[in-house]
């Protein structure tokens, strides 16, 4: 498996990287998880628009699915013609695009494939699904391909469902949103310390921290981070490559 990020900006699009957006890649199969504000664009990097070969988004606030509707504009006039896609997502996942499209059509590009949570198969990929705790139906996904284990945690608050798909991962891509601060709501997002202690929970091997804030301190994210895992920890960055052998 190939992971690249194309996008780990948290809420909205930084200076510097789109909203949140990843490319997974195994036997020339390209999945692409989420596709947040600004994503699209930076995408073309790494795929060209019609080599991806599946969707997968975790919930339907703009930071992670917004630009499904410009890549619903690439697919359905391309040069080869409508290039059909499957779209897996939550429930309402059709309705939403649509709505934020201003077509009611959008059917015709995009093959919507409700999920549930539990085991799923996208090309090569077992793919393992999870309620996480976010104030919509949100998903976090444990990714299999030749013993080999990324888990994405989506937005969530402090899960006992992350920790179980992250079990042994070979990297757990977590998002911390919050700062280190007293107070924080409940069921919305992560501070690195808790990213950190839900990897420990876990056995991950690797922790990358992903939807950082743009003004977030680094240094402390990675501090909190690691104190509280006290594995290998990176921070999330557009145009990183992680290689799974």
């Amino acid at each position: 498996m190939r992971l690249t990020v194309v996008g780990c900006s948290g809420s909205i699009p930084g200076p510097h990287s789109p909203a949140s957006c990843y490319l997974l890649e195994a036997d020339g199969f390209r999945l692409v998880v989420d596709m947040g504000s600004g994503a699209l664009g930076a995408l073309q990097r790494y795929t060209g628009l019609a080599g991806v070969d599946a969707v997968a988004l975790s919930h339907l606030h703009a930071d992670h699915f917004i630009d499904m509707c410009s890549f619903w504009v690439a697919r359905t006039y391309s040069p080869q013609g409508v290039l059909r896609v499957p779209v897996y997502g939550p429930a309402d996942t059709a309705a939403r695009i649509a709505r934020a499209n201003d077509d009611p059509d959008v059917a015709g590009t995009f093959e919507f494939v409700t999920l549930v949570p539990g085991c799923h198969q996208i090309g090569p990929f077992t793919v393992t699904a999870g309620h996480v705790a976010h104030p919509v139906e949100t998903f976090a996904f444990r990714f299999e391909h030749g013993g080999q284990v990324v888990t994405y945690s989506g937005d969530t608050g402090e899960s006992a469902v992350l920790v179980e798909l992250a079990r042994s991962a070979d990297i757990l891509l977590c998002e911390a949103g919050f700062p280190e601060l007293p107070d924080l709501p409940p069921g919305l997002h992560l501070t690195a310390r808790q990213a950190g202690q839900h990897a420990a929970a876990a056995g991950a091997r690797l922790l990358v921290l992903t939807h950082l804030d743009a003004d977030y301190d680094p240094a402390a994210s990675l501090a909190g981070a690691g104190d509280a895992f006290g594995g290998p920890v990176s921070l999330a960055a557009p145009g990183q490559v992680l290689h799974l052998d």
